[in-house]
């Protein structure tokens, strides 16, 4: 096992970001955090929900890389947490519309 290995078991702090994408900006967080924490430690520990409220209140989509993933995952050093936003329209629908304006 390597020096790096055994500081990080021994709970050293590991840094993660967090992002948020409102209409046309990311809000970017980051977050000390120590060995152990979940994706929802970062997320409180960022200050994220104090600027965005309503985030608190309700079920939260979220992912690390891309990849979708629960709130109590365990995060790594270096992960970038992302909050989803739900979709305002099924893209479905959005297409079916787009295609019926296109046919007036």
């Amino acid at each position: 096992m390597g020096e790096a290995d055994s500081s990080q078991q021994a709970g050293a702090p590991l840094e993660v970001t967090i992002v948020y994408a409102v209409a046309r900006r990311a809000h970017w967080y980051r977050a000390q955090l120590r060995a152990g924490a979940t994706v929802w430690q970062a997320i409180e520990a960022c200050g994220i929900l104090a600027d965005f409220p309503e985030l608190s209140g309700c079920t939260l989509d979220v992912g690390i890389f891309g990849q979708c993933c629960p709130l109590d995952r365990t995060v790594r050093d270096g992960d970038r947490i992302e909050i989803y936003r739900p979709l305002a329209m099924d893209p479905k629908e959005a297409r079916r519309q787009r295609a019926a304006l296109k046919q007036d």
